[in-house]
């Protein structure tokens, strides 16, 4: 360096007298690092370079060229869940891989937040929160893969924020709704698959049940005599057991006679178009599978049935938290409905017992 252009300011730290900025020099596991700071301040500088030291300390060197298209290529390769899942993350890595500049040239250490933002909002800035947010977790997910593998010091998308997502109109059926369109479509005599249709739907319903839950359950996941059903989720991979309810029983029973404990309960897979062609006969909204969970969460709370129970027969490791969020609205007709027994009178679901007479002593 010449004496008269760069001036030492300390280990490893230089201001260019030019422009009186400062620039880090640092050589570290037998390699010389340079970067410019981008301040002018004396303290701010020697802030910055112990940061700069720092993340060589918390980076492997031999790392240091690394791509996103590499990193990308070891993020997919950990991808796992249900395969509509699988195929969304594939296709945002995908669109990663075909517009991101110098994806598979400049290092991932050049990445900065700003640049992770631009992207997004370029890409995802007039989608819905869903679709920018998906973009944001897979971003952030492969960026802290190349933490823990130490080829970066800190991850530019972890400060960035998610959307918040606007609250969509959930159609709900009533349970008089549901008992219609199951009776309507095992009507419907010259469709062949109508008894099966009917018990999928009547099931779902019933149970409480996602669509690929349902599908998947065979004679061996049922236990009669117990009273339970043993179900696995993909999405969560997670494995859950609900009981067999006393409105379900008579259909479970119909459904396991005469099956072998490894065939299926349904021939079936899914009885959407059944269901919207019900739907529009009966002049209803289109409701889908998701509308019969949605109807049985709130029949049950509505009941009375204690919302972390409620949580344990969907499979929810969260204690009810999700489900006390999205079913709000019910809660606060169930409170208000609860909050008559609290009187002066005795409440009309109070059983009296019969008084005993004190013993003298």
């Amino acid at each position: 360096m010449q004496n008269d252009i760069w001036k030492r300011s300390g280990v490893g730290l230089y201001c260019y007298q030019p422009t009186g900025m400062y620039f880090a020099r640092v050589r570290f596991g037998g390699k010389l690092y340079r970067r410019a700071l981008g301040t002018s301040d004396y303290k701010l500088a020697r802030r910055k370079l112990a940061d700069f030291r720092n993340g060589l300390e918390r980076t492997d060197a031999t790392k240091g060229k690394t791509n996103l298209a590499k990193m990308l290529d070891a993020y997919e390769a950990t991808l796992t869940g249900a395969a509509s899942t699988l195929e969304k993350k594939r296709a945002l890595v995908a669109k990663l891989r075909q517009t991101w500049f110098g994806c598979d040239s400049l290092p991932l250490r050049t990445i900065t937040p700003s640049q992770v933002s631009a992207w997004l909002s370029q890409h995802y800035g007039s989608q819905s929160a869903s679709y920018h947010n998906a973009a944001l977790s897979v971003v952030r997910t492969a960026l802290e893969m190349a933490v823990k593998d130490r080829i970066i010091a800190e991850n530019p998308a972890v400060g960035l924020k998610y959307r918040k997502r606007s609250k969509p109109i959930r159609l709900t059926p009533t349970f008089e709704q549901f008992k219609a369109i199951v009776a309507d479509i095992r009507a419907q005599r010259f469709n062949r698959e109508a008894e099966q249709s009917g018990a999928f739907i009547e099931f779902l319903g019933l149970a409480g049940l996602g669509q690929a839950e349902a599908a998947a359950i065979t004679r061996a996941h049922v236990y009669l005599a117990a009273g339970q059903i043993t179900l696995y989720r993909c999405k969560t991979d997670t494995g859950f057991v609900i009981p067999i309810y006393p409105q379900l029983r008579p259909l479970v029973e119909k459904l396991c006679d005469g099956k072998e404990p490894n065939e299926r309960l349904f021939s079936i897979g899914e009885a959407r178009k059944a269901l919207a062609n019900a739907c529009r006969r009966l002049s209803y909204p289109q409701f889908t599978h998701r509308s019969l969970r949605r109807m049985f969460i709130t029949r049950a709370i509505e009941r009375g049935i204690d919302v972390k129970v409620i949580s344990e027969w969907q499979g929810h490791p969260d204690g009810g938290k999700l489900i006390l969020q999205a079913y709000s609205h019910v809660r606060a007709l169930h409170s208000e409905r609860m909050a008559r027994l609290m009187s002066d009178d005795e409440p009309a679901n109070v059983v009296p017992m019969p008084q005993h007479e004190q013993i003298a002593n």
